[in-house]
């Protein structure tokens, strides 16, 4: 199962270390107790919207930033939960190339050709 207080919790704890900063600092600037805020991060306590205010205000980022990271993080457990739960694809046998020396050769008159099969193409 999915908690987003999970998510919620991780994605303030990477924007807290981003800044460097101790959990003691974000909470007096937030005025949220050290542990309250400690139990939000690791997920434990459902944070309010007023208190996430206070928490992006402290941090000095938009709330909007925050749900957008939270919302990427959701949509990449939703896609390996959906993967985890269909049957696993095999994976296919690559041919492997053999090497070649082309010492003593000038670059120029090099030239590397491969089988459309053995590379590798990936969206980013």
């Amino acid at each position: 199962m999915i908690l987003l207080r999970r998510l919620l919790g991780d994605v303030l704890r990477r924007q807290r270390q981003r800044q460097g900063r101790t959990l003691r600092e974000v909470s007096s600037s937030a005025r949220v107790s050290l542990g309250y805020l400690s139990e939000v991060e690791r997920g434990q306590k459902e944070a309010s919207s007023e208190l996430l205010s206070a928490i992006c205000d402290a941090l000095d980022v938009r709330m909007s930033e925050l749900m957008r990271e939270v919302s990427d993080e959701l949509a990449l457990a939703e896609l390996a939960r959906s993967a985890a739960a269909t049957e696993p694809v095999p994976t296919p046998v690559r041919p492997r190339l053999n090497s070649v020396s082309v010492a003593g050769v000038p670059p120029e008159r090099v030239t590397i050709k491969a089988p459309a099969e053995a590379v590798d193409v990936v969206a980013a």
